[in-house]
Formats: structure tokens, C-alpha cells, sequence
């Protein structure tokens, strides 16, 4: 299962972000640094700045010598982490986007990679790639680590280390006023329509809940639409009654349709990886190049200080926390990748 959810979660995106994209560097730092580093050596770091598609907030962050002392030497000598974001040309909100500034590599990923650094008395040096590029410049040694969600996979596991830090759920959205809930059990879409885009994993399960549910005497429809701006039009006008789709792009469309006539909210979350394994979502390094541990010791002070729920609550993705972040987890298997 590919992550690069343009398509997906594309909701809202306009040409001006397109263009401020397309403009940052593979290989350079995209936009100002959203962080700031205080008198007392503690970072404050400002979680979706420059953009008003998310809840400014900033989260002060003090440096841990004893993780520090876990890097690798040439990248404490260093000072600085280097951070792939495969973001280029589009972006993808509330993930990784360019800010209203259209200079700020803004988005809840970038912004834990902020934090990540912080805590572990580095400099983050955010870098947007092409997709595919990301993991070019993660193999070859150019990117420390990568933030860019990134499903964990049987198959990446052989090339790299991974520190889990978010659920990789999909989700269903509604209408604010519709009382039905998917509660985990497909039974429930019995005689609804349910809108899913073509060619993708969320649409792989929800085929196969339609045979499971054909077999057994019942149906529901399935329909496609070209974008996500037609899927919530359909949606607000009863065309259809849910979208099936990634957790993160929906949880963007309820804060960005919180204050208008048509209001959604996610009406329950499925894991990407199916039924039997909760699919993750994780930092990613070269393997063995001994960054996963001090990286994941980060995201574990992050969770233990409430930092890390602040930063989720920035970006309305509670729903995908993690109790823990762990080094290597199970991951999709080799014929699911």
C-alpha cells in the first residue's frame, strides 16, 4: 500500500499551494524554520504555523542530553537532523503542506519531525522531495530520518528501521447531523452508498465487504467521483451517505467545514492494514544506521509530557494516537505492500 496521498487527501488544496510546492527545493530546506530556540536552550517549537487550516499552537520543548547521547556521533557532531518530507509537487493536508506564507513547509508531519529534533538538542533541517526521491536520499544517507506517513511494511523493513508514531486508519465521513456510525462491523452499510476513490487501498476493502455482505443476501452501492471536491458535494446534497477514505484528509475536512452550512465528521476508523493488524505510521531511517532508537526515545518523551497530544490535537488526529512508539513493528505483509 503506497502512501502518497495526494489523491486521497487532497481535500481543500488550491492552485496557490500547488505553486508555492513546486517551488521548494528537493534539496534544500523548504521555508523558514517553524521553531524558535529560547535563552534556557529549550526549543519552542510553533505546531501549524503560517496556516489557518489547523489550531496554532506552540509546544516548548526542553533538550534530553541523555537521548542526545544515543545518536550516532556524526550526527550529534553534526547538530542538526536532517528531515525528508515527500510532499513535492502537491502536498497533502493536514499532513504536509506550504503555509498561507506559501514559504512555510507547514502539517503534521513536518511539525513532529520539528519536535523530534527539538527533544533530542538537534536543529531540524526539513527537506521536501518528490515522493520516490525520499527514499533515494534515505538509502543513499542524504536524509536522516523521514516524516512523511510512511506506512510500515514487511517489505521496507528490509531496507529500513522504523519508530512508529501515529495509527494508519482510514475513516468514514457523514454528515454532522447523520446519527450512523460504522462501529467496525460492514453489516452496517447494508442498503447505504458509500463514495471511495478508485485504485486504492480503502477501496480494496470496501469490495470486499460488498461481497462478504452480497454472499450473505445483502448489498450497498459504491460510487466513484473524480475528485474530493465532487465527493463532498454529493455528500452534503445526499447523494451518497458516507466517504470512505483516509483518516487524516477526513479529519481535515471537519475543521475545514466546522464553520459552514455543510459540516462532516468522521463516524468511525478502520485500520489500513485490514481486520487482523493495526496498521502504523512511522519515522523512517536508513537501516542500522543506529537513528531509530534515539528517534523513537523521543517520541516516547513526547508522549509521557503530553506534547505529543497537543501536537495530534493541532491537527484533529487524536484518533490515530499511539500508547507507545515502538522500533520495527509488525507491518503490512509482503503481498499487501
Amino acid at each position: 500500500m503506497s502512501h502518497v496521498p495526494t489523491k486521497a487527501l487532497g481535500a481543500g488544496l488550491t492552485a496557490a499551494l500547488v505553486l508555492a510546492l513546486a517551488g521548494c527545493s528537493s534539496a534544500g530546506t523548504a521555508g523558514p524554520r517553524a521553531a524558535v530556540v529560547g535563552a534556557d536552550g529549550s526549543t519552542t517549537v510553533v505546531v501549524a504555523d503560517n496556516t489557518t487550516t489547523a489550531t496554532r499552537t506552540e509546544i516548548t520543548v526542553q533538550a534530553q542530553p541523555s537521548l542526545r547521547d544515543e545518536l550516532p556521533a556524526a550526527v550529534r557532531d553534526r547538530g542538526t537532523l536532517v528531515i525528508g518530507v515527500g510532499a513535492l509537487p502537491a502536498g497533502f493536508p493536514p499532513l504536509a503542506y506550504v503555509g498561507d506564507d506559501h514559504k512555510t513547509l507547514t502539517g503534521a508531519e513536518p511539525d513532529l519531525g520539528r519536535l523530534v529534533a527539538a527533544t533530542l538538542g538537534l536543529e531540524p533541517d526539513l527537506q521536501n522531495n518528490a515522493w520516490e526521491n525520499m527514499f533515494v536520499r534515505l538509502s543513499s544517507g542524504q536524509l536522516d530520518a523521514g516524516f512523511s506517513n510512511i506506512t510500515v511494511t514487511e517489505e521496507r523493513k528490509q531496507k529500513y528501521d522504523f519508530a512508529s508514531y501515529r495509527d494508519d486508519n482510514l475513516a468514514f465521513a457523514v454528515r454532522k447531523d447523520d446519527p450512523w456510525t460504522f462501529d467496525g462491523d460492514p453489516g452496517v452499510l447494508a442498503g447505504t452508498t458509500v463514495a471511495v476513490s478508485s485504485g486504492t487501498n480503502q477501496e480494496k476493502i470496501l469490495l470486499a465487504w460488498q461481497k462478504k455482505l452480497r454472499a450473505e443476501g445483502q448489498d450497498f452501492e459504491v460510487r466513484y467521483y473524480k475528485d474530493n471536491n465532487s465527493v463532498y458535494l454529493a455528500l452534503a446534497s445526499g447523494r451518497i451517505d458516507s466517504y470512505f477514505g483516509p483518516n487524516p484528509g477526513i479529519a481535515y475536512q471537519d475543521q475545514q467545514s466546522a464553520g459552514t452550512s455543510t459540516p462532516t465528521r468522521t463516524a468511525g476508523t478502520y485500520s489500513g492494514a485490514g481486520d487482523t493488524l493495526q496498521g502504523l505510521i512511522a519515522a523512517t531511517t536508513k537501516k542500522d544506521s543506529g537513528l531509530a532508537k534515539p528517534v523513537a526515545d523521543a517520541i516516547n518523551h513526547l508522549i509521557e509530557t503530553g506534547q505529543y497530544d497537543a501536537w495530534l490535537k493541532a491537527y484533529n488526529l487524536q484518533n490515530e494516537a499511539v500508547k507507545s512508539s515502538e522500533i520495527n513493528p509488525p507491518g503490512l505483509p509482503l503481498d499487501d505492500a
